[in-house]
């Protein structure tokens, strides 16, 4: 994004011009600003049409045609994935409107769930990753952005470097010496390649429980699928199971989900893979998902100064050391891990 594209005039101040051009549809005095996560846009609840609506406001213009998050909201739609509803777009303002799902985040919903509940919530919430995954064929006939990105290795890798500089530099002040930063960039390597040889299926990228929503009517709904991308099959999953915890995983409990997610691929007509096999890109997975991750917490922390992800950084880590040892490899990570945690 160039210093030259992005708008000069506030978010707010160009919602309310959008909406003062569609009086038969909004209110344009009744704004109600909501707080962003880690995100460079910002959102909006406004009366639309006799209901509510969230208007996501975008730091430049965008062309409608070629915006990713109207790109793969169309490619969702057609696949019947729930998304929300599109309502209109204004790429000259950098406005779009779509469908309000309500304020009830899966993550904040099974703070409160009975056991029960909470297993036939993340059941849900994995049959949809099989459904995205059953899209990966649609997502090329539709030419879609997402059949067009992947998780290669030169995108894995610069996760795994972003994780170098944010959690040691940012969020620690450390400069790791000549020989460990040698010693642990041949593991983080290793990793990228070997995730980048994987299959390659639809995947979400960002597909955790505060990205999922529970609406009105009881329904997970998915929401910032703007950021999808070809990638292994263990992705999405590793994302839902792992991301943002505040403590380990139960080893059995992630061991039924996985099992039950190949049955839920099977039952949508993808190919069968083995349950060894998946068990051991899974945990590699995890390994860079979750650094991954570290960065992101590491840079919102250490150069956001957003210290509400701070709390997610140890935990995230000893899922990595957890990972790794499982793997019986990785001893610089593994090392490097325990003398800090």
């Amino acid at each position: 994004m160039s210093a030259s594209t992005l708008f000069t005039t506030p978010a707010k101040d160009r919602l309310r011009e959008f909406l003062r051009l569609h009086p038969t549809e909004a209110d344009s005095l009744a704004i109600r600003h909501l707080t962003p996560d880690a995100s460079t846009r910002e959102y909006f609840r406004i009366p639309w049409r006799g209901k509510s609506a969230i208007a996501c406001v975008y730091p430049e213009p965008f062309d409608p045609a070629f915006h990713p998050y109207l790109d793969v909201s169309r490619l969702f739609a057609a696949a019947d994935l729930p998304v929300p509803q599109v309502y209109g777009s204004d790429g000259n303002a950098g406005v779009i409107v779509q469908e309000d799902l309500g304020d009830h985040q899966l993550r904040e919903v099974l703070q409160t769930a009975t056991d029960e509940q909470s297993d036939q919530y993340h059941e849900r919430a994995i049959q949809l990753i099989a459904e995205i995954q059953a899209a990966t064929q649609r997502s090329t006939d539709m030419n879609s952005i997402a059949a067009r990105l992947a998780f290669d290795e030169a995108k894995l890798a610069w996760e795994l470097g972003f994780f170098l500089e944010h959690y040691f530099v940012s969020h620690r002040g450390e400069k790791l010496s000549h020989g460990e930063a040698a010693e642990l960039k041949v593991e983080l390597n290793d990793i990228a390649s070997e995730l980048a040889a994987r299959p390659r299926v639809l995947c979400h990228r960002d597909y955790h429980t505060s990205n999922l929503m529970v609406d009105a009517a009881g329904v997970v709904r998915i929401i910032d699928h703007q950021d999808a991308r070809m990638g292994p099959a263990s992705y999405d999953l590793v994302s839902l199971l792992l991301d943002r915890r505040l403590s380990l995983p139960s080893l059995a409990q992630v061991r039924a989900y996985r099992l039950l997610f190949l049955d839920h691929r099977v039952e949508r007509g993808l190919s069968r893979i083995d349950p060894d096999e998946f068990a051991l890109e899974f945990r590699l997975m995890a390994v860079q998902r979750c650094l991954k991750a570290v960065g992101t917490f590491s840079y919102q922390t250490g150069v956001m100064g957003r210290t509400d992800y701070e709390r997610f950084i140890n935990p995230t880590l000893q899922i990595v050391g957890q990972s790794a040892e499982w793997l019986e490899r990785f001893p610089a990570l593994r090392r490097m891990i325990n003398e800090r945690i």
